[in-house]
């Protein structure tokens, strides 16, 4: 199994109304960066690299970074510039980049120079996953929501081929063009790095990772649609010909661990604290649905069934299809995903070592996933509460999900036959 660690490194102010650990929720795309903080953005960038440092050293098999703009709930606006610097600063963790944006760049030739850079600087630590954005990227940098899609494909296979096939050459794309093509970078790791694609809605996406037998990592949605999701890449694996196994199944979901119970669910209820976050319950009434579900970005009637899960369907505006699904009648603004509910259904998994593993063992047992990724440190988390958790997940939560995983067999991307 593969064991990675990930935080949104949110922007965190304790001084601000906006920011601190009882601020108030904020409108997504809704706030200026007159509100912005130079030095303590420093502090906070170098104390999030210092964390997936110290996460290397407890025994993550990868650091898991991700991509947001023009939002202070994720300060990974140029992921890329993290990546670099964890190439050279850390020596044996996989540097997991899920994801770039590859719809929103306009020179995708820019992006494959940069990950080849990346990969060679780590040795070939790298493994890179590439996302189509949220309305919020879209907005952020100006790009046409109804070529998302095809934007997102042909960059694909730009990039493979600009790493794969010597040059000079030309490519003559519908959304891409240019005369030379010869980037010196090529990547350390042959015939190019892993790539892995993460998720929350698009069936279409799911059905083109599985076509190219690409891993799927699921990003903190609910245990049975994501089941069924799994499910639904599975029949696309047979339909192009394999079966697909935990190799191709990966999840995202959020763990803390701490030295007592009590200090474990004071630190865990801080993941709905700070700066709203839309992808977690209970912040879903910022969720601008017109920004979200921009006309052309996804498909209204090609959605995996995570469209069933409040949480996943509010994040990405997509409410109303949520209603046809499941008969619900409350929106966004009445409802209200407590800490305590999101306990029940394993949404927040907190404790003590004792108690956590056991939680863990349940979502391996029914999700059989080959990599996961646990997502601490955020909110209103500080610094003090994510060294708490990962010293302990390294002395304890990591060698017993790999006994656990051996007993369910449960291979990761990089173990072989």
């Amino acid at each position: 199994m593969f064991i990675g660690y990930f935080t949104e490194r949110p922007y965190q102010d304790p001084r601000s109304g906006y920011f601190g650990a009882t601020g108030r929720d904020i409108t997504d795309l809704g706030i200026s960066n007159g509100q912005y903080d130079a030095k303590l953005g420093a502090e906070l960038y170098n104390r999030y690299l210092d964390e997936k440092v110290y996460a290397e050293e407890m025994g993550f098999d990868g650091l898991m970074l991700n991509e947001h703009h023009s939002t202070p709930f994720c300060m990974g606006g140029v992921l890329n510039v993290e990546a670099a610097i964890l190439a050279r600063i850390t020596k044996r963790s996989k540097i997991v980049l899920l994801g770039n944006v590859l719809p929103i760049w306009d020179d995708p030739l820019w992006l494959a120079e940069e990950l080849a850079e990346i990969d060679m600087i780590s040795r070939g630590r790298l493994v890179t996953g590439w996302v189509r954005g949220t309305g919020r990227e879209s907005v952020a940098h100006n790009s046409q929501p109804p070529f998302n899609w095809e934007r997102f494909q042909e960059a694909h296979d730009f990039i493979v081929k600009a790493w794969t096939t010597p040059g000079p050459f030309r490519w003559e794309g519908e959304h891409y063009n240019y005369r030379y093509v010869n980037p010196w970078s090529r990547p350390y790791q042959e015939p190019h790095p892993p790539i892995w694609i993460p998720g929350v809605m698009s069936r279409n996406t799911v059905a083109w990772a599985a076509k190219m037998r690409y891993p799927y990592v699921m990003l903190a949605t609910e245990m049975e649609p994501t089941k069924k999701s799994f499910d639904y890449y599975e029949e696309q694996a047979r339909e192009n010909g394999y079966e697909s196994d935990t190799r191709q199944r990966g999840y995202l979901f959020k763990v803390h661990v701490d030295e007592t119970e009590e200090l474990a669910e004071m630190a865990a209820r801080k993941y709905i604290q700070g700066p709203s976050n839309p992808f977690l319950e209970g912040n879903q009434g910022n969720v601008r649905s017109f920004v979200q579900n921009l006309p052309g970005l996804t498909q209204r009637n090609n959605l995996l069934p995570t469209v069933e899960s409040f949480a996943a369907a509010a994040s990405r505006g997509r409410l109303e299809q949520h209603k046809e699904a499941t008969g619900e009648k409350q929106d966004a603004a009445d409802f209200l995903g407590t800490f305590e509910q999101q306990i029940n259904k394993q949404s927040i998994i907190c404790g003590t070592p004792t108690t956590v593993i056991p939680k863990v063992k349940q979502v391996l047992e029914y999700l059989r996933p080959g990599s996961i990724f646990f997502w601490d440190g955020d909110g209103a988390m500080t610094h003090e509460d994510s060294m708490r958790s990962l010293r302990l997940m390294g002395e304890e939560v990591i060698p017993a999900v790999r006994e656990i995983s051996k007993e369910l067999d449960l291979k990761s991307p990089f173990d072989t036959e």
